[in-house]
């Protein structure tokens, strides 16, 4: 893997924890030698797992639309900032530089992105591994309407094992290396 596009928060949450999973994750990204895709804020977790990344030697890359860019909140240090459109190019052009997906804890944002990218492999759109940073259980209640949707007849087990949610962003890493999607269609009949 050459680089991981980790979707979070432009806030930080009220956990503390949620920080400091962030920056143990930027540094675990160096230290693999992946680099870091992001949506280019300096602000919340997105610029502290940023910080983390290019602390510990990281390439770090942020994709982030004009508008946010003129509210000031861009991140300034980065190896590289594109600047896009809008939010649909941004999407579209942090899924082309990453090789894997990962979301820390964030808000509406954060679950739209993983919504798009994780579609867009169920369509077959992409191969790429999706995994979401299980941070002090944020990602269970979400976990569980995903195991709702295959109980409920709207989503095959294999697709939503496309998922994969662990505490550990070590273990997850560990996941993608050995990744293989599934030869499933994603229609229910």
């Amino acid at each position: 893997m050459r680089r991981i596009c980790v979707f979070c928060g432009s806030s930080t949450g009220n956990d503390p924890v949620y920080a400091e999973q962030a920056a143990i994750l930027g540094k675990l990204l160096a230290e693999r030698g992946i680099g870091l895709v992001y949506g280019g804020a300096s602000v919340g977790i997105m610029g502290i797992v940023a910080d983390a990344a290019l602390a510990a030697g990281a390439e770090v890359i942020g994709v982030i639309p004009e508008n946010l860019m003129r509210a000031e909140i861009a991140h300034a240090g980065l190896t590289d900032l594109q600047v896009t459109n809008g939010m649909h190019e941004r999407k579209a052009k942090m899924a082309e530089l990453a090789d894997g997906f990962l979301a820390l804890p964030g808000g509406a944002g954060t679950l739209e992105e993983l919504a798009e990218v994780w579609t867009w492999a169920q369509l077959g759109l992409h191969t790429k591994p999706l995994g979401l940073v299980d941070v002090a259980g944020y990602y269970q209640p979400l976990r569980q309407f995903m195991d709702h949707m295959v109980a409920e007849g709207f989503l095959k087990q294999e697709l939503r094992d496309l998922v994969s949610v662990d505490a550990d962003p070590a273990r997850l890493l560990d996941t993608f290396t050995a990744h293989k999607p599934p030869t499933v269609g994603k229609w229910i009949k």
